[in-house]
């Protein structure tokens, strides 16, 4: 049962930590932030963080773990990366091969966390600002694209950009770039606006992530970077190791929205 309210980062963390909340995370902890998840071994470590360096729309990096330590003390007090995302991916030469919920049991030495900003920071900075979201209001996930939009490389690690979609009026879609420009740490503003075709989406109506939503005549489909981006380079780079969020299951903070915001 999702719970919102006055519930702290902690909170949230301690429930889907005890499995009382094995599905998505948007809503939870409100005006906390949640983040993205990609674990790698050591030997990938460097290179997946000059990835985020050099991809920063859809990989912004709010923190890194050191080898072998599941803890991410800039994030929150009490947290386990092993435990206190609702579900994950495991990865295994870039196939996906299975998801849980606790992954203490594949942990090692070597691994090395990355949390990387999640949309869901803006999107309340948008519903704040009365800008309405559909798949908020229907209770669905926000849908996803691969794209043709390559992302730059780092070493092995290449592939395209994944981008999240909302349907909005013109209007809207062009104060939306102005308050989610204000939060380059969670994705800032859109990367392409109206005509999907451009950017290798050929029917936005089977997205490869999260739900579909209608977009009405009156509306153009914006397209911001998105943090499922790492799992599309783990498809097309094949590391034999990597474990990440499943989507829309995310990591929940301490930070607050508002830390990350510029004026």
């Amino acid at each position: 049962m999702r719970q919102t309210g006055s519930e702290s980062g902690l909170e949230a963390r301690r429930r889907i930590r005890a499995g009382h909340h094995p599905g998505h995370t948007a809503g939870l902890a409100p005006g906390h932030v949640q983040a993205n998840l990609a674990i790698l071994p050591r030997d990938l470590a460097a290179d997946f963080q000059r990835f985020c360096h050099r991809n920063p729309k859809p990989c912004p990096l709010l923190a890194a773990s050191e080898p072998g330590d599941p803890r991410l003390p800039a994030l929150g007090e009490d947290l386990d990366i092993r435990t206190d995302l609702p579900r994950y991916r495991l990865w295994r030469d870039g196939e996906l091969v299975e998801e849980m919920a606790d992954i203490r049991a594949l942990w090692r030495d070597d691994l090395v966390a990355f949390a990387l900003g999640c949309s869901f920071s803006f999107e309340a900075a948008l519903l704040a600002d009365g800008i309405a979201l559909r798949h908020i209001a229907e209770g669905r996930d926000v849908p996803m694209y691969r794209t043709s939009l390559m992302t730059t490389p780092a070493g092995p690690l290449h592939g395209p950009m994944v981008v999240s979609m909302r349907p909005l009026r013109p209007a809207d879609a062009i104060r939306a770039v102005q308050i989610t420009s204000r939060f380059p740490s969670v994705h800032g503003a859109p990367v392409h606006i109206g005509l999907p075709e451009t950017i290798g989406i050929a029917d936005l109506g089977r997205p490869d992530y999260g739900d579909p939503v209608e977009v009405r005549a009156d509306e153009l489909p914006v397209f911001w970077a998105c943090g499922v981006t790492p799992q599309a380079v783990v498809a097309a780079s094949r590391p034999a190791f990597c474990i990440t969020h499943a989507p829309g299951h995310m990591l929940v903070t301490d930070l607050s929205n508002a830390r990350l915001a510029i004026f």
